[in-house]
C-alpha cells in the first residue's frame, strides 16, 4: 500500500473488483520461512476462494495460515519525457491494486467445484463459454484429486490506485498520450476517467 493517502481508494468497493482481476500472488507464512503461490481466485460472499496443486510445497501450509493477497488490476512505466518539464521529474510507475489479508482454511470438494465452475462463468467467453458439462464426469473427478481448494477468511482490505493524481492536468494528458502510444492501452483507459474534468 502506498503511504500517499491521496492513492489510497475507499475500502468499500475493493473486494468487488476480485471476480474482475482474477489472479491473486498468495504470500504464506509458514514454519519453513515465508513462501509465494499465484492462484485465480474468486469471491463468494466476503470470503475469496482459490485452489493450488496438491503436490505444491506451499500446499500443506496453507489451512490454518495466516496470507496476504495481492491483486494488480493494471500498472506501468510512466516517463519523465511525457511530462509538461520532464527536466523536473523521475520515473515512476503507476499502478491499481488491492492487497487483502486473512486466515486460510482447507474447503471441500463441493465448495472447490462451486469456485471452479464460478471461474469458467467469469471469464470465459460468451459466444461459446467451456462449462463443466462438456467434460466426462469421471475425467473431472480424477483431475479435482490434483488440487486443493481454499477459502479465505477477510481480515483486513486495503489499496493502491496511483494513477498521477498528484499531477497536472498536462502531465496526466501528456502521460496518457504516451501511455497509448507504448500500448498500454489498460492503464490510459483507467487513468483517463479520473482525471477527465465532470461536463459543465
Amino acid at each position: 500500500m502506498h503511504p500517499n493517502g491521496g492513492f489510497r481508494p475507499e475500502t468499500g468497493g475493493l473486494l468487488d473488483a476480485i471476480d474482475r482481476i482474477g489472479f491473486a500472488h498468495i504470500c504464506v507464512a509458514s514454519a519453513e520461512g515465508p513462501m509465494l503461490l499465484h492462484a485465480p481466485v474468486t469471491l463468494h460472499g466476503d470470503r475469496l476462494r482459490f485452489h493450488v496443486a496438491r503436490g505444491n510445497r506451499v500446499t500443506r501450509h496453507l489451512d490454518g495460515g495466516a496470507v496476504a493477497l495481492s491483486l494488480v488490476e493494471t500498472h506501468g512505466y510512466i516517463s519523465p519525457n511525457w511530462y509538461e518539464r520532464p527536466g523536473d521529474q523521475v520515473p515512476t510507475w503507476n499502478y491499481v491494486t488491492i492487497e487483502v489479508e486473512g486466515t486460510a482454511h482447507a474447503i471441500g470438494d463441493a465448495a472447490l467445484v462451486e469456485q471452479l465452475d464460478r471461474l469458467a462463468e467469469l471469464h470465459e467467453p460468451a459466444d461459446d463459454p467451456w462449462h463443466r458439462a462438456k467434460m466426462d464426469p469421471a475425467v473431472f473427478i480424477k483431475m479435482l484429486t490434483a488440487i486443493r481448494g481454499f477459502e479465505v477468511i477477510v481480515t483486513a482490505v486495503h489499496g493502491t490506485t496511483k494513477l498521477s493524481q498528484n499531477k497536472s492536468a498536462g502531465d496526466v494528458s501528456g502521460i496518457v498520450a504516451g501511455l497509448r502510444r507504448m500500448g498500454n492501452d489498460d492503464l490510459a483507459d483507467r487513468m483517463t476517467p479520473l482525471h477527465t474534468p465532470p461536463a459543465a
